[in-house]
């Protein structure tokens, strides 16, 4: 198989669209508005209150399903608890439900880490026994579920009416603007998570709403851009007009691991103050990363066209046994392995997705096997990137380019093949199937036979089978 991107220019589109196909992003994008509640001295008593409650009820709720073999079940554990969540705790009849759904929430996320792990206990890919359900799940953080419009509610001027033991509270809000406009222009609103921020001290409620998405077709679509993700620069992207763009991570990095030196120092200190100073700092990177994480892929996205990225999911499980660890790791690898733990790609393509819809574009996953090792002569081979070098030489054909711009290009040429695929098909698969190990094996077949064009100047695609 080859791909080739042909030398004459017809037009800014790359294929007719299939019949019967209309838009190949959904309607709407469900976005989180975070807003900052500025409750009265009064108010902030009432909404303190409801939030002891509301953690004493988890707790409550959490002992009886441990005690009643671990149910993770919420409609057998709301049959249980839920005259006591009423009459014990003063909760209203919605929050009531809230808890138990809550508790059952976790309960079914510590069942799946436990047969996971027992699972990989059998096959030797671990030697600990997951302890997480060993006791009751312990709730801290003064967090809540609300259900709207039956918990809370907007109202005109910024106002907005949440749930508190003694009724509703009128409390007054602030956020993004262009967050603000959606709600108040009628947008459908789902769940809200109502919770404390014990660094700054405030009161805040994220709200999920679904933001109307514009309709993309396949006439509309202009050009693909592969994206690599990595460490060593963030991301480097490569369209179908052969532009090229680094985004260098050093800089982040560098002042990730001074957040840790800090955190480690403090943690070490262990003094009142040095606690005090450990919740003013509590999420500044993580909110630094998400801030990098904006400004990379707000680049990154662009309208009418469809970007590819790498499927990461369970890369850090499926390389862990590459990776040294305890008496067996020098300080160096320590370091490694802490920046390696600490890599966001997951944050990046969740942001990458959404704005995606939000302004026209597409979005899909390629399989990430071979992308670094690939050359465009078809030979693949770790020879070609030996120790995880930094340029990449073709043992072959001796084809010398950096090793970021290959695996770029191969997600290019991936993602082309899907496009084409949906051109051939009419259906676009977002995801490759990591499930089947045969059509994996079919895919990667097809990968091996892709070989690069030599005039890559035109937006034009065809393809030769």
């Amino acid at each position: 198989m080859q791909i080739m991107e042909s030398s004459k220019n017809t037009g800014s589109r790359i294929g007719a669209e299939p019949m019967g196909i209309t838009s190949l992003n959904p309607s709407t994008q469900v976005i989180t508005a975070k807003l900052k509640l500025h409750p009265t001295p009064e108010q902030k008593l009432q909404i303190d209150k409801f939030f002891l409650a509301y953690r004493d009820g988890l707790n409550y709720t959490s002992n009886v399903a441990f005690a009643n073999n671990k149910m993770s079940n919420a409609n057998k554990i709301q049959k249980i608890v839920y005259k006591d969540l009423r009459a014990k705790f003063g909760l209203s009849s919605q929050v009531s439900c809230s808890v138990c759904r809550q508790v059952s929430a976790t309960y079914k996320g510590l069942w799946t880490k436990v047969k996971d792990n027992a699972l990989k206990l059998k096959t030797g890919k671990a030697k600990r026994r997951y302890k997480g359900l060993d006791s009751a799940p312990k709730y801290i953080s003064r967090t809540a579920t609300l259900n709207y419009p039956r918990d809370f509610g907007f109202k005109k001027d910024g106002m907005v009416s949440v749930q508190s033991l003694e009724g509703r509270l009128t409390v007054r809000y602030t956020g993004y603007k262009k967050h603000l406009d959606y709600i108040t222009a009628g947008a459908q609103i789902g769940e809200a998570k109502y919770y404390y921020c014990k660094s700054s001290k405030q009161y805040y409620l994220l709200v999920s709403f679904h933001a109307p998405a514009p309709v993309v077709t396949a006439d509309d679509i202009r050009k693909i851009k592969g994206v690599d993700l990595g460490q060593r620069n963030l991301s480097v992207t490569e369209d179908t007009g052969n532009k090229i763009s680094f985004f260098n991570g050093r800089s982040t990095l560098h002042k990730s691991n001074k957040y840790q030196i800090q955190r480690k120092s403090l943690q070490k200190k262990g003094t009142r103050s040095a606690t005090r100073k450990l919740v003013s700092l509590s999420g500044r990177e993580r909110r630094f990363k998400a801030d990098v994480n904006h400004c990379m892929t707000k680049q990154i996205v662009e309208k009418d066209i469809i970007i590819g990225m790498e499927e990461l999911t369970g890369i850090r499980e499926n390389t862990a046994h590459k990776r040294r660890r305890g008496k067996r790791a020098s300080e160096k690898q320590r370091r490694a392995n802490a920046n390696y733990s600490k890599w966001a790609f997951a944050e990046t393509q969740n942001f990458v997705a959404y704005k995606s819809n939000l302004v026209g574009a597409v979005f899909v996953k390629v399989d990430a096997d071979y992308t670094s090792q690939a050359c465009k002569c078809g030979h693949t081979s770790k020879l070609n990137r030996p120790n995880g070098s930094v340029m990449f030489k073709c043992v072959k054909c001796g084809y010398n380019l950096h090793s970021d711009i290959v695996g770029t290009r191969n997600i290019k040429y991936r993602t082309i093949l899907i496009w084409q695929d949906y051109l051939r098909t009419g259906v676009l698969v977002r995801t490759p199937n990591v499930s089947s190990n045969e059509a994996k094996a079919e895919r990667l077949k097809r990968y091996s036979e892709l070989r690069w064009s030599l005039d890559a100047s035109s937006l034009a695609l065809a393809v030769s089978i």
